[in-house]
């Protein structure tokens, strides 16, 4: 028996529930990539992958074993809706990719069709303990509809949400004001897309509000930095096809959270009941969230400009207008 895993005790049956098992469903660019990360990690003990194409989810899995004895010792293989059971977090990175020009939001017919298929080749292995974890674009609304097709509370279905937008603010901030990315406090809020905020106003770098750095005169500086960060995923799509690396390492930040139970404050995507005096209610977009072994524990509310609340309800819009 690994450590790792505890016994428990379930309508009357005796099973094993590995806290540190994970299963990637889609095996493209994306999911490959979510893979390779993990095998260097030590947060997984187990990591299934699951394709259509099961050769190529054979052949990743046995390339990935051969890292193995030079990194930490895990079980890697290509698997079935069966290996679901007993997995602490399922990765949806399954669907077709953004096309150069395509908003995230054209995406959503290609995929959710895709969708359809495996939350019904998904739902009868789920155990009640799971959190599903989805990367797809558009990442907000696939979120919300798994949530809604699935038997696990809202708060057990998280979308990777604005995790990578917040770490490209940050290395921005950090290239252009000389301080270590860790040392910056930011968020990027609301919709993982064209219609996203970055929360200037919340913004801290080394404990100071971000007019300490910027200030009249290079307004046009930081504005420029926005701009990229919005824009960033569109120019590397047309440069090299797809994104890929910042996902992989976005989606290992989160597991860390969960599987480690840090309680770590994250920008997922998860579902909003209630925020902003009933601005934003009944959607899934990107807040700050306390991420444990429960999945999102808590929401926190940033204090934004009204100009940035009026923008964060416009994009709450956006995305309920897609629902």
């Amino acid at each position: 028996m690994m450590l790792s895993s505890i016994i428990v005790l379930y309508q009357g049956e005796i099973r094993m529930v590995n806290q540190r098992k994970v299963v990637i469903i889609g095996d493209g660019a994306v999911g490959s990539s979510i893979a390779f990360t993990l095998t260097q990690s030590s947060i997984v003990n187990e990591i299934v992958i699951i394709d259509v194409n099961k050769d190529k989810a054979e052949g990743d899995a046995l390339d990935l074993n051969h890292c193995v004895a030079l990194t930490k010792p895990k079980s890697i293989k290509a698997g079935e809706y069966k290996d679901i059971k007993h997995a602490k977090v399922i990765i949806l990175a399954c669907g077709v990719g953004q096309r150069e020009g395509e908003t995230r939001i054209q995406l959503l017919e290609r995929n959710k069709r895709i969708f359809d298929s495996v939350i019904d080749s998904m739902n009868p292995y789920l155990d009640d303990d799971a959190i599903i974890l989805v990367v797809t674009n558009p990442v907000d609304i696939l979120s919300y509809y798994v949530m809604s097709k699935v038997k696990l509370s809202a708060s057990q279905v998280i979308g990777s949400g604005t995790v990578l937008d917040t770490a490209r603010f940050k290395y921005l901030l950090s290239n252009d004001v000389g301080v270590d990315a860790r040392s910056i406090h930011a968020y990027v809020i609301g919709e993982h897309g064209d219609s996203e905020v970055v929360a200037l106003s919340a913004t801290r770098i080394a404990g100071y509000p971000i007019e300490k750095f910027y200030s009249a005169k290079r307004k046009q500086r930081l504005e420029h930095i926005v701009r990229e960060v919005k824009e960033s995923a569109y120019e590397i799509i047309s440069k090299k096809g797809s994104t890929y690396y910042g996902i992989a390492v976005s989606t290992k930040r989160i597991l860390e959270s969960i599987i480690g139970d840090e309680h770590s404050v994250l920008t997922v995507s998860a579902l909003i009941n209630d925020a902003y005096n009933g601005q934003i209610k009944d959607v899934y977009l990107s807040l700050p969230c306390v991420v444990s072994s429960a999945g999102v524990e808590g929401i926190i509310t940033p204090e934004l400009s009204p100009e940035e609340q009026e923008k964060l309800a416009n994009s709450a819009r956006i995305l309920k207008e897609n629902l």
